[in-house]
Parts: structure tokens; sequence; C-alpha cells
């Protein structure tokens, strides 16, 4: 009998159909992958299950985990079996846990709730669980917050969390999309090994396939509500002749057609020996050691030119980026923008120096004014011109713009959570495009997309780059835009650029250890299904 048991799943909410005839199977000590494109239904099936789909959902099907029917169960009961007899471990851990409570607390607490135990006994089994992730007491005291860890260890705590009572079934949704690959090899090698010893069951849903290549022992492609292949890894993964699951493939190998373009001889952007640091935490007396986000780093990106920055969680990647930007101070060092000094003294040369250099992060709600509407938003750039154009003008730049990134003109009197986040992406580039700038920098800007709406995106910046004559700045942990879309790439470790180098001979003969490591964690289905074999 299997774990967990779904059969003919429906849902709706609010009269819209959202998933139809959905049926899956988790035994124990398996590890179902769910793959699929935003909006799939992937993640709506996984809160079936948990009994946490939203108000005006209405919900048909035979669900069991166990043998004991779910569907029938009252909120109370499904409270007593969330954390015990069922685990979620969610995409971002940040808004997961509780930014004012320490990890060892916020473990403990899920065992005081479902067992009668003294709070000295809680916090051994919480300390324990955290031992059995990755986090030892030594190097991760208990009375640590979130916000004192990395992504990574924080995805960590969630998972004791989640496994602290040995669930039966565990249900991850996208836990590793924004993980650098060294990260995320380790959060996968801690599932696979939190199912191999403990045998739990668990849903792995994702729309990474080389993820699912290295983890998943079965594979169920969802796409519109259905489920449209399911089959053993292997068997999706290479031999599969579904039109669909051919596209997802197809998407995540997308390499984008680009013009040969020649490198100019003068930068657009130069950095000279920047430092960076910060202040250590208090301690009783004074602080400790100031930490060194940035050390000495040099670099220089020409017109015609794409360049990659690259490294792990924590390498300095994103300090680095803001010191280019004027948003934070250098220490020491000089940056220059065409060949002046940035930030400059005065204020209009400081507007017309930044109206050269835009951004596009990675969560493009979080940096939109949500009661604005989208040609708001837009035109919001204008002020860093000295005469900003009038109302009708700026308006027709804004329309002309959304046709550029593949919208329309009409999109531009809606607000942004009426799109979708490939769409809100497309809004974020035409914001950045708008004032003609000469550089892009993209921070994380496609990590968190599937890969269809991903390939998209990549397409419309080669298209753009080569069309408008723009060189980007790509700051990412995905070795596999990097390699899609960039010149050159520069590696970056501890503060320092380690290595740097054309894209191409940079991931065909690495020099640096470093690099090594990072390249040999990229997951991919032939390595992710080699893997599986040797294990």
């Amino acid at each position: 009998m299997a774990l967990l048991d779904i059969r003919n799943l429906h849902l709706s909410i609010n009269g819209t159909d959202i998933l139809s005839s959905v049926s899956l199977e988790v035994s124990a000590g398996e590890v179902l992958g769910i793959a699929g494109e935003s909006g799939s239904g992937k993640s709506m099936t996984a809160l079936a299950v948990a009994g946490l789909l939203p108000l005006g959902a209405r919900c048909s099907a035979s669900i069991s985990l166990d043998g004991e029917a779910l569907t029938k169960l009252s909120e109370d009961e499904y409270c007593k079996l969330r954390g015990k007899d069922i685990g979620m471990v969610f995409q971002e851990p940040m808004t997961a846990l509780n930014p004012v409570m320490p990890i060892g607390e916020q473990v403990a607490e899920c065992v005081r709730i479902h067992r009668q135990v003294s709070r000295s006994e809680g916090r051994r089994l919480a300390s324990e669980a955290l031992d059995h992730v990755g986090l030892p007491a030594d190097r991760f005291p208990r009375d640590r917050y979130p916000h004192d860890l990395s992504g990574g260890q924080r995805q960590r705590v969630a998972i004791a969390i989640a496994t602290v009572l040995k669930p039966k079934l565990l249900i991850a949704d996208e836990p590793t999309t924004a993980l650098d690959v060294t990260t995320q090899a380790g959060i996968l090698d801690l599932f696979r090994r939190l199912v191999d010893e403990d045998g739990i069951g668990l849903v792995f849903i994702t729309h990474d396939l080389g993820v699912l290549a290295q983890i998943a022992d079965r594979i169920a492609v969802m796409k519109s509500g259905q489920i449209v292949a399911q089959d053993d890894a292997p068997t999706i993964l290479k031999t599969s002749n579904h039109e669909y699951v051919q596209r997802l493939l197809s998407d995540a190998a997308h390499i984008p057609d680009r013009e040969s373009r020649t490198p100019g001889d003068e930068s657009l952007i130069e950095s000279n020996n920047i430092f960076r640091e910060y202040p250590g935490p208090r301690r009783l007396f004074g602080r400790s050691e100031t930490f060194r986000a940035v050390d000495d780093v040099s670099l220089a990106l020409h017109p015609n030119e794409n360049v990659g920055l690259v490294g792990e969680s924590g390498c300095g990647k994103s300090t680095l980026l803001r010191t280019l930007l004027g948003l934070d101070a250098a220490q020491s060092g000089e940056i220059r923008v065409a060949g002046r000094h940035f930030p400059a003294d005065d204020e209009a040369s400081n507007r017309e120096l930044r109206r050269r250099i835009q951004v596009v992060f990675q969560d493009p709600a979080g940096t939109f004014d949500p009661r604005w509407r989208v040609h708001q938003l837009i035109a919001e750039n204008f002020h860093l011109y000295d005469t900003p154009p009038s109302s009708a003008d700026a308006r027709r730049k804004v329309d002309e713009m959304l046709e550029k990134v593949d919208l329309t003109a009409a999109d531009g009197d809606r607000y942004p959570h009426e799109f979708s986040g490939g769409q809100r992406q497309r809004i974020a580039i035409a914001r950045a495009l708008i004032t003609e700038p000469d550089v892009i920098a993209l921070d994380e800007a496609v990590s968190a997309l599937d890969v269809s709406i991903r390939a998209r995106i990549l397409d419309l910046l080669a298209e753009l780059s080569d069309r408008l004559g723009m060189s980007y700045l790509f700051v990412t942990h995905d070795l596999s835009v990097v390699r899609a879309i960039t010149d050159r790439v520069l590696v970056m470790q501890a503060g320092r650029i380690v290595e740097s180098g054309p894209t191409a001979e940079v991931f065909a003969n690495p020099t640096h250890p470093y690099t090594m490591e990072l390249l040999a964690a990229v997951p991919n289905i032939d390595s992710g299904l080699a893997r599986r074999a040797n294990r």
C-alpha cells in the first residue's frame, strides 16, 4: 500500500478550475518529483494534501496518508497531523521562519505542540534535529536568529522543523530554487539521506529537471492542472516522447541566438582595488574583528560585452554590485563610469551617471509600488533627467518600451499583481531600459523563474542587447544562465575574484579549484542520472 495515495483530485478556486483528475502515489522511502511550468498546479496539489488551500477553494478527491482518509479530517484534526505526520518545506525560508525567535526555539516549538514534553526535552530533541541537518551546536549556537544565517543554513533550519518529529511524508516546494549550486547540492544530499535513513516519503516540487535527475525516483509532469506524464526518472528524462516533456527539456538546455560582437576598448564601468568591510557582532567588551565582504577587487565592463559575476552565497557578489551602483560607499579604491568618478560630487553629474546604469532585481514585485499602475512604475526613472518629458511624451515612451519587451501599451494601465512572474520581470526590464542606459546589472534576475519563462526572458535580453547595443552585468549563482548569455565570467570567492576569462574557456578548462567545485556541483540530467545509478 502506498504511503500517500491521491485519486481523482479536482480543485477549483472561486469557480475557476485549477486541478483536474490528478492521481499520484508516493511510497515510504521514495522521492516523487513533480515538475511543470509556473501555474501548472504543482503547489496547489501539495497544499491540497496538507489541507492548506485558500479561501474559496472547492476540492473533491480521495487522499489518504498511510491508510487514513485526509479529506474527511476537520481543521483541528489536520493541525494535529501537520508537523507530526506531514512536514512541509517552502521555497523561501526567511518568510517561513519567525524572525524574532531563536532557531533552537523554533524547532523545539514544533516538538512541544505535538508532544507533551518538558521545555528542556524539547530543546534536546530540537538540537538533535539541527545536528541531523548539518547545523552542529558548536558552530551554530541554538540562540542564533534566522538573519544570522545564510540562505542555505536557514533552509536547513526549515528542514529541521519539518523533520524533527520524523513525519511519514515530507513535502518540499521549490526548496533549492534561490540557493547557489554548492549549497543546493548539500541540501539535495540532505533530503536524500533523510529519505534513505528515516524512510520518509518525499514529494519534491521543482521546475529544475537537473535537480530531479539527481534526487527523484519517479517524476510526474504537470501542465494546466493535469498530470501529462508519469514514470521513473530515467524514462521521463531520457526516453519520454511526450511533446510537453520534450519542450521542458529543450527549454532547460536553451541557449539564446546571439550575434557575435567585438567589445570596445573604453570601460563603461571600472573598479580599482575596491574594499568593503562590515563591523563584526558586538561583544561584552567592544566588537569582534570586521568582516571584509569585498577584498581588493578590480574589474572592467566594456561596450558590446556581457559579463557574469558568479559565486556562492556570502562570497560578496551583491555587496560588490551595490558598491558599483553607488548604493554602498567603497571604503577604499575608486569606481569610474564612462571614465568619470562615481558617485560624482555634484547632483546633476550624479543623475547623468546613474541614468547610464540601471538594475533588474531578482524579485520585481518587491521593487514595485503595488498602488501604482505599470506606466507610472516605468516612468518613475524619468526623474533622472534634468528636464523630464511631459506627461504625454512620457506615456508615449512607456508604451513603446512595453512593446519592445513583448507586452502591450494597454498593459500600462494595469497593476503589478495582475501579471505573472515572467511578465513582471519584463516590466522591470522595461523600467531599466526607459533611460536608454549603457549597462544593465541583473541581480539573480531569472533564478526564480521556471525553465520556459527563463528561456523567453533570456531570448528577450539577448535580442535587446544586440538591437540596442547594451552591455549586461549578470550577478547570479545560476551557471547555466552565465554560460548561455555572457561573453566573460568572473568567479568570486570570499570577497576576491579568483578566476576570470572568456566564458567558454572558463567552463571548458577551469584553473582554480573553487571554479572546478562550482562547475562540478551544477545539477544536470546526465550527471544526476549517473549519481542515481551509483547510489
